[in-house]
């Protein structure tokens, strides 16, 4: 199986690059923020729970993420691989995934991390909010949104770096063009 992390500050352009990996290596997506806003748009006891995190710019509790996680994989468990946007964020939920993913018979086959400068997530994700409307989408949100990143996801790297998977990709260009980026780590890591 082909089991991708996928790294990057919010607004580093991780769910696009996903997609366009997900068509290309037909993998199953796992992203804890779409898990999570469809259980807030259902209005799920956890989905209001995680709403009012969400709101502040926190982080969901492991727990709950975690268990999205292991209803995820035991649904598409037969698949080609999976591709993991926005998780995990902190080195306890990378721990919980090797976990997992032992316990279903494979492991994590590469991180990739978006670099982006803090200025330009700003600009972009201002920009985003103005579009879509999306309530964590305003200046203060958005730079406690990236404080919580670098405090507490930035580590995770660290803790992949040790097992040799992680591998940093320049997240600022056109969609493509960091597409390939991406493409050429996969190609040459798989």
């Amino acid at each position: 199986m082909l089991n991708i992390v996928l790294f990057g500050p919010p607004g580093s352009g991780k769910g696009t690059q996903a997609e366009k990996l997900i068509k290309k290596y037909s993998l199953t997506h796992i992203s804890t923020g779409d898990l999570l806003r469809s259980e807030v748009a259902a209005q799920t006891e956890l989905g209001i729970e995680a709403k009012v995190i969400m709101d502040k710019g926190e982080l969901v509790s492991d727990k709950i993420v975690i268990g999205m996680i292991e209803n995820k994989l035991k649904e598409h468990g037969g698949g080609p691989g999976f591709i993991f946007d926005g998780f995990p964020r902190t080195v306890e939920q990378a721990r919980e995934l090797r976990n997992l993913l032992t316990d279903h018979g494979t492991k994590v086959s590469m991180v990739i991390s978006l670099q982006v400068e803090r200025e330009e997530l700003m600009k972009r994700l201002v920009k985003r909010g103005e579009e879509t409307g999306r309530s964590d989408d305003n200046a203060e949100t958005i730079s406690n949104r990236i404080d919580v990143y670098e405090r507490q996801t930035i580590p995770v790297t660290y803790y992949y770096d040790k097992t040799k998977i992680h591998h940093p990709v320049e997240g600022i260009g056109k969609i493509d063009e960091i597409f390939k980026r991406i493409v050429d780590v996969v190609e040459k890591n798989k």
